[in-house]
């Protein structure tokens, strides 16, 4: 029963990410332009992120290896610059630093959700567990350098402008946005560092399983 949930979600995540990618690319296609990425596929985005924190719960009932803290702070970053701003801020939306995102997103998340769902039926593939964790070596950085925290940076006058969330926070955002974009290479550093923790595990058993 826990495999096949396991298994559901996880499909459910890779078909959202492959249709997700899809929009993006047609729409680039068609118009040649990187604008109305967000119009043709960040609302789909949103309900995949925020579907994601099953993720977070999955950890803390234990039945995923993966722990809570980590799982945490990427749903927490990915779910704040895509609620909390890219939405919010109509603006930015057409910024070349969302298509940058989204689609550094979209192929990282479709090879990690395929890993997962194919790792419920059995051992995957060899192929799908080295491009799970290798392709994140390059993804992960484009989708955090220029896209989240440029388009961080860029959102922050129009934060300013409006004031963003005074009604309804204790703290000044445009503050609590500087702050996060001095902290964000640090928390994401941790992360990236996890990953190829986790890449020498899972690729060297496979190597020693050859031998």
């Amino acid at each position: 029963m826990q495999s096949s949930y396991l298994f559901v979600y996880n499909l459910f995540q890779a078909l959202g990410w492959v249709i997700s990618l899809f929009k993006i690319l047609s729409n680039f296609l068609s118009t040649k332009s990187v604008s109305g990425t967000y119009t043709s596929a960040g609302e789909l985005i949103c309900v995949l992120q925020a579907t994601a924190f099953l993720e977070v719960i999955h950890g803390v009932i234990g039945i995923v290896p993966s722990g809570v803290l980590l799982p945490l702070m990427q749903w927490g970053g990915r779910t704040h610059y895509l609620l909390a701003i890219v939405r919010h801020i109509h603006e930015v939306q057409e910024l070349p630093s969302v298509f940058i995102t989204f689609f550094a997103w979209s192929l990282s998340e479709i090879i990690r959700y395929s890993h997962y769902a194919l790792s419920c039926l059995g051992p995957p593939p060899y192929w799908i567990t080295y491009a799970r964790y290798t392709a994140f070596i390059v993804l992960y950085p484009i989708g955090v350098f220029p896209g989240e925290m440029c388009l961080m940076y860029q959102a922050l006058p129009f934060i300013k402008k409006k004031n963003l969330y005074v009604d309804s926070l204790p703290f000044n955002y445009y503050y609590f946005v500087e702050v996060l974009l001095l902290c964000y290479p640090f928390l994401w550093l941790k992360l990236y560092l996890h990953l190829f923790k986790q890449r020498r595990s899972k690729l060297g058993k496979h190597k020693k399983k050859q031998n």
